[in-house]
C-alpha cells in the first residue's frame, strides 16, 4: 500500500518542487520511503514525473522502493497495492525467462506486463492503482483494479496529464483547479457520494474501476478491461452441498494468499457475519493468535462490541477495542474531509479511521469483511428490491406518490427502513430507485432544498444501471453496487479512512474468482427465506458461533441522531444555520432551519441528510471553496 503521483506532457516550471508537494500531500500513504524521478522525453518538449510513497509490506528491502525500473531502463513504473498472486506469476515469469532482483511483488507486476503487455490484467489477482512508462513506445499506463479498491484520479489539461491517489496531491500542484462543481453537488445531495467518474472538483476525475487509460502523444485513451459478472444472467445448476464446498474453498484461498506478508497483520472484527468469517478462516493459516481490532460506543444500543469480543475470545485473537464518544467526530471531520478531498459521507468513517489508526502501532495491514453484501446480498435493500417489484405491480403511482407514502411516513414511530422503503418502492424509474434505497433526497426534496439551480453538468455516467432488464431484481441491484455504491462509496472511503491512519486493508470477498463464482449461483443460494447471504452462512456452519452464525445485519451505526439533538447541537447550528454557513448561499435557508429544527424537535429523523449538509459545509471551508455562482 502507497501513494502515487506524477505528470505527463508539457514541462512545467520548478519540476522538483511541484514533485515535493504531490510527495508531501502523500506522506500519509506511505511513511517508509519516498521516490520522485523526472525524465525528460524523446520529443524534447514533454515531461514524465512519478513520484512515490511507500508502505512496506511485501519485501522490506530498499532494493523494493520505487519508481522501479527493468535493468535497461525499458520500463518504469510506480505502483499502489498489492498483488496477491505474486509468488505464482514470478515462479511462471522466471519459466519464461524473466531473472528477478528483488521479491516484490511491483517487480512481478513490471514484468507481467514486459512479458504480456495490456492482456496481464487477466492474470493479476489483486488491488492496484499504478503507472507504467514505456519507454519503447513511449507511452504511460494507468491501471486501476476490478473494482476500485485502489484509487486514481486524473487532471488533464489540452497538453498536460496529471494523475495521484488522491485529490490533494492534485490541487498541491495546481491549486488553481479548486473550483467547485455544482452538478456534483446535486449528485452528492441525492446519492449521498458523488458517482464517478466525477468529483466535485470540476477538472478532476476518476479513473473508473477495472480501466486502464494510455497516454500517447498527448493523447490519453481509456479503455475497461474488467466488468462484474453481475451485469447479465449466468446462472449454473449447481446443487447445495456442492455449491457450499466450493463457496468455502474459494473464500479460504483468498483470505490466504491475503496474509502473504512482510509485515505485521490483523483484522478488523466487528462481530458481525463477515469479518468473524475472514477471522475464523485466518486462524487456519496462523500459528500464531491473529490481532483484532474492534470499536464501538458508550451507547449499548449502537455498539457491537460484546459480539466481536466473543468472536475474539472463540478464536483466541490478541484482541484491541476502542470506545468512541461524540466529541470524536468534532475533533477529526475536517481532517478527514481533507484527505478524501471530499465530505465525510458516511458517519463511519470516523471509527473507522480511529481504529486504522490505533491498529497502525501493531500491524500494517488488516484484512476486512468489506465487500460481501455487495456480492451476496446482504443489505435490506436487496430483498426489499424484490417485494418492491410486486408492490409496484399492485399500487399505481399515483396512489403511492399522493397516499400511500405519505401515509408511511407520517405513521407515529415509523423507522428510517420504513421511511426508505416508502420513498423508494414506488420508484418506477430504475436508476431513480437504486439511487433512492442509500440516498438522502427524493427528488422532490433535492428541488426545494436546492431549486432548479442552472449552469451545472447534467452529464451521468450510466455504466451502473446497464445490468440487463431481464436478469433478477437481486442481480440488478447487485451489479449497482458492484459499479456505483462499493468503488464510488464504500471503497474510497475505506481506502482514506485506513491510508489516514497508514494502514492498509485487503478485503477477500472481492476475489475474482470468488465473486464469478458468487454470480453463478442461483438468487436462493445469496438471498436465503429467511436469511441474506446464506451460502456463507451454510459455508461457516461449522466454524462460527450459533449466534453470530444467525444473527441479524445491524450495520456499523454511529449514532450520531442522538448527538444532533444533544452534545452536536451547537455544532450543527453553527454549519447549517449561522451566518458563517457557506452552503445558504446556495441552498434554501429555509429548507434548512426547517431540517434542523424538526430533528432537534424529534418531530423527524432527517440523520442521513444532515449529516450529509453538516459535512459538505465542513468540506467547503477545510479547502476554502466559497458558495457557486
Amino acid at each position: 500500500m502507497c501513494g502515487i503521483s506524477g505528470w505527463i506532457g508539457r514541462r512545467v516550471k520548478n519540476p522538483q518542487d511541484r514533485a515535493a508537494r504531490m510527495s508531501n500531500a502523500l506522506r500519509h500513504r506511505g511513511p517508509d520511503a519516498e521516490g520522485t524521478e523526472i525524465l525528460d522525453l524523446n520529443t524534447g518538449e514533454d515531461q514524465l514525473a512519478l513520484v512515490h510513497r511507500r508502505l512496506a509490506i511485501i519485501d522490506l528491502n530498499t532494493d523494493s522502493n520505487q519508481p522501479m525500473q527493468i535493468e535497461d531502463g525499458r520500463l518504469r513504473i510506480i505502483f499502489n497495492g498489492e498483488i496477491y498472486n505474486y509468488i505464482e506469476l514470478r515462479q511462471e515469469l522466471i519459466g519464461l525467462g524473466h531473472r528477478f532482483r528483488t521479491r516484490s511483488d511491483t517487480e512481478v507486476l513490471l514484468r507481467a506486463y514486459d512479458q504480456w503487455r495490456l492482456s496481464m490484467f487477466d492474470r493479476l489477482s489483486g488491488m492496484f492503482a499504478f503507472a507504467i512508462w514505456d519507454a519503447q513506445s513511449q507511452e504511460l499506463i494507468l491501471g486501476r483494479d476490478p473494482f476500485g479498491k485502489k484509487p486514481l484520479y486524473l487532471m488533464q489539461s489540452e497538453k498536460l496529464l496529471s494523475f495521484a491517489s488522491e485529490i490533494n496531491a492534485l490541487l498541491s500542484s495546481q491549486p488553481d483547479a479548486r473550483q467547485l462543481d455544482l452538478g456534483a453537488v446535486h449528485d452528492y445531495l441525492k446519492w449521498r457520494y458523488v458517482p464517478g467518474p466525477r468529483t466535485l472538483f470540476k477538472q478532476i476525475r476518476k479513473l473508473n474501476p477495472g480501466s486502464y487509460a494510455v497516454w500517447s502523444q498527448g493523447t490519453v485513451t481509456e479503455m475497461r478491461y474488467y466488468t462484474p459478472p453481475d451485469q447479465t444472467d449466468l446462472t449454473e445448476d449447481i446443487d447445495e452441498k456442492t455449491a457450499k464446498r466450493r463457496f468455502l474453498e474459494l473464500l479460504d484461498r483468498s483470505v490466504e494468499i491475503r496474509m502473504r506478508s512482510d509485515a505485521p497483520f490483523g483484522a478488523f472484527l466487528s462481530g458481525g457475519l463477515d469479518s468473524s468469517a475472514i477471522v475464523a478462516l485466518m486462524t487456519k493459516h496462523s500459528d500464531k493468535p491473529i490481532r483484532t481490532f474492534s470499536v464501538g460506543f458508550s451507547e449499548p444500543t449502537y455498539s457491537e462490541l460484546p459480539f466481536a469480543r466473543r468472536v475474539a475470545d472463540h478464536f483466541k485473537t490478541d484482541h484491541c477495542e476502542l470506545v468512541l464518544q461524540a466529541d470524536d467526530l468534532i475533533d477529526h471531520l475536517p481532517k478527514l474531509s481533507r484527505h478524501l478531498g471530499a465530505p465525510v459521507s458516511q458517519s463511519s468513517d470516523i471509527p473507522i479511521y480511529l481504529m486504522s489508526e490505533r491498529a497502525s502501532q501493531d500491524v500494517k495491514m488488516v484484512l476486512t469483511g468489506e465487500g460481501a453484501d455487495e456480492i451476496l446480498g446482504g443489505y435490506p435493500k436487496h430483498r426489499a428490491e424484490t417485494l418492491a417489484g410486486l408492490y409496484r405491480s399492485l399500487v399505481p403511482a399515483l396512489l403511492h406518490d399522493n397516499l400511500l407514502a405519505p401515509l408511511i411516513r407520517a405513521m407515529p414511530g415509523a423507522s428510517a427502513k420504513f421511511d426508505t422503503f416508502a420513498r423508494s418502492a414506488g420508484e418506477r424509474d430504475f436508476a431513480a430507485r437504486m439511487i433512492s434505497w442509500f440516498g438522502a433526497l427524493t427528488a422532490r426534496e433535492h428541488d426545494r432544498l436546492i431549486g432548479a439551480s442552472a449552469n451545472c453538468r447534467k452529464e451521468r455516467n450510466d455504466f451502473p444501471f446497464s445490468s440487463s432488464a431481464q436478469a433478477s431484481h437481486l442481480r440488478r441491484v447487485l451489479f449497482f453496487d458492484q459499479t456505483s455504491w462499493l468503488p464510488d462509496n464504500l471503497l474510497e472511503r475505506g481506502d482514506r479512512m485506513m491510508m489516514a491512519g497508514s494502514i492498509e486493508g485487503r478485503m477477500p470477498f472481492l476475489d475474482r474468482d470468488l465473486v464469478a463464482f458468487a454470480s453463478s449461483l442461483p438468487d436462493r443460494y445469496r438471498l436465503g427465506r429467511r436469511h441474506s447471504k446464506q451460502i456463507l452462512r451454510d459455508s461457516m456452519a461449522d466454524m462460527l458461533p450459533e449466534g453470530i452464525l444467525r444473527r441479524r445485519k445491524i450495520g456499523f451505526k454511529v449514532p450520531v441522531a442522538e448527538w444532533f439533538r444533544g452534545s452536536m447541537r451547537n455544532y450543527v447550528h453553527d454549519h447549517l444555520c449561522s451566518p458563517h454557513s457557506v452552503i445558504r448561499a446556495y441552498l434554501s435557508a429555509k429548507e434548512l432551519d426547517r431540517i434542523v429544527s424538526e430533528h432537534v424537535k424529534g418531530a423527524a429523523d432527517h440523520e442521513k441528510l444532515i449529516w450529509a449538509l453538516l459535512n459538505l459545509e465542513i468540506f467547503h471551508r477545510e479547502f476554502a471553496l466559497g458558495a457557486p455562482q
